[in-house]
């Protein structure tokens, strides 16, 4: 491409051919969607790395519009034309999103039923009080970690790593969760230049899984997947396992770090949050709406000529689908600020035949932890200005780089009991009864013992008290006494 004349106003402004904005080099995405729908519309064209076209969707109604009519659009990259062209590079920095495998997420008609009804069949088999109980016990040993010394950073040792530690105890491989796996996913998301080699770690790590469940059924969800009617082969059950595992949990490692940091900044919002006129699950809902953990989700794909908000949108297009724009398109949320209390329509999970079908999972992770989190540490305050707080962004997601707070040192608590603010009471050395009780009315009088006699002397027989019905106390008290 020809360089730009000499003064040329678009130069450095983030536009290509055309005038188009360059999404991957906007420093403000949300001011950016704003302006591109002032000027376009719901639906805006755009650019991506290498100058590839794309269409980012922007309202709310014509995403949910796109994701729910699979005759018109599909997540089939193979008929997307840049990539037919050639304009579509092997090393392009979006090529792991966008390139097709044979997964749920990507295939359609009686082939996306077969493995999409696996996936979500195993799903139905967690039970979902045992999965709180994995979610308070992480949530306490990772407390466990810092509590004594007042401080800590509720990123890097809390928000991301409860999601694998629980997503690790559901698919049935508690032992393979150590901080290696925790790192290992966060830099496949990164895209550094060792992401691949992040990569084969965590895919070695679910072969053997699989294999370790083939040979070893358990109830877990890796042995219902396997045992699924749809008979998935070992390579479709580690790609599956994947595709949960890593979808978990950066979505809610994310949505865990921004729960926390609004509970540590608006003050309104704890007050709600304290008050008791909001509920944690309530807040969950509310930051879905307002940070999706997912800003965009590549790629949807026209399958004909099709119009969608005012825009032609051809055979072979690509499509982004835009929760972060989407959650705040004026003509369902005029006022962005307002509280959504109790409504669910926002973008951040799908919608149509791909709807992220853990996301309660994710909900669990997120309300369950937060809440566990409160109870251990209510004094917890942030320990920086806000606006010292760092954001590591993409076209993707935005992710809180750190999370710095400090509270009073706290003791451990045992990983099995139920978070608590309040200290652990001592052990006791031995069983006693201290505390006087209130003595049941109208008690008639103990008989006294008779006065010793000689060892020949028959001893004499208590009087027998009327029969009555017992009292809890008063068994105690004949027991503490020996009759």
């Amino acid at each position: 491409m020809p360089a730009p004349p000499p003064g040329c106003p678009a130069h450095g402004l983030g536009l290509g051919p055309g005038g188009l904005h360059r999404l991957h080099e906007a420093e403000d995405l949300r001011e950016l969607y704003e302006k591109l729908r002032a000027e376009h519309g719901p639906v805006a064209p755009v650019l991506l790395h290498d100058d590839v076209p794309l269409w980012v969707v922007l309202g709310h109604s014509e995403n949910l519009h796109m994701v729910s009519t699979p005759s018109h659009f599909c997540r089939d990259s193979r008929i997307w034309t840049p990539l037919k062209e050639g304009m579509v590079k092997p090393d392009h920095p979006y090529m792991p999103h966008i390139a097709w495998q044979p997964i749920c997420s990507h295939v359609e008609g009686d082939e996306h039923k077969r493995l999409r009804g696996a996936v979500t069949g195993a799903m139905t088999t967690i039970n979902h009080r045992t999965l709180r109980r994995h979610i308070n016990r992480h949530t306490q040993r990772l407390v466990n970690r810092f509590c004594e010394t007042g401080h800590a950073d509720l990123v890097s040792q809390f928000a991301e790593r409860l999601p694998m530690g629980v997503m690790c105890e559901i698919l049935g491989m508690p032992n393979e969760y150590n901080d290696r796996i925790v790192e290992a996913a966060r830099d496949m998301l990164k895209g550094t230049e060792t992401a691949i080699a992040s990569n084969a770690y965590i895919m070695d790590v679910l072969g053997r899984l699989t294999a370790r469940r083939r040979a070893e059924p358990a109830e877990d969800f890796t042995t219902f997947l396997i045992n699924h009617p749809a008979r998935l082969t070992d390579e479709e059950v580690r790609e599956h396992l994947r595709l949960v595992l890593i979808a978990a949990y950066e979505a809610t490692a994310n949505l865990l770090a921004n729960v926390v940091r609004v509970v540590l900044t608006d003050p309104g919002f704890r007050a709600q949050l304290s008050g008791g006129q909001m509920t944690v699950p309530q807040a969950v809902e509310q930051l879905l709406w307002d940070e999706p953990p997912f800003s965009t989700t590549f790629a949807y794909f026209a399958k004909q000529d099709v119009e969608l908000g005012g825009q032609r949108i051809r055979q072979g297009d690509g499509l982004l689908y835009a929760p972060l724009p989407g959650n705040v398109d004026p003509r369902v949320r005029p006022d962005p600020t307002a509280h959504m209390m109790g409504n669910r329509s926002h973008l951040s999970f799908g919608g149509g035949p791909h709807e992220c079908p853990g996301q309660d999972i994710g909900r669990a992770i997120a309300d369950s932890g937060v809440e566990a989190l409160l109870m251990r540490l209510p004094d917890v305050q942030l320990d920086c200005d806000e606006d010292a707080l760092r954001w590591r962004s993409s076209i993707a997601s935005r992710h809180l780089v750190e999370l710095p707070v400090r509270f009073e040192p706290k003791p451990q608590q045992d990983d099995r009991q139920k978070p608590s603010h309040a200290p652990l009471p001592p052990q006791r050395t031995s069983w006693h009864v201290s505390t006087p009780q209130p003595k049941p009315a109208a008690t008639p009088p103990q008989p006294q013992p008779a006065a010793p006699q000689s060892p020949t002397a028959a001893a004499p027989q208590p009087m027998p008290e009327p029969a009555r019905p017992q009292g809890a106390w008063r068994r105690l008290l004949r027991w503490v006494r020996g009759y």
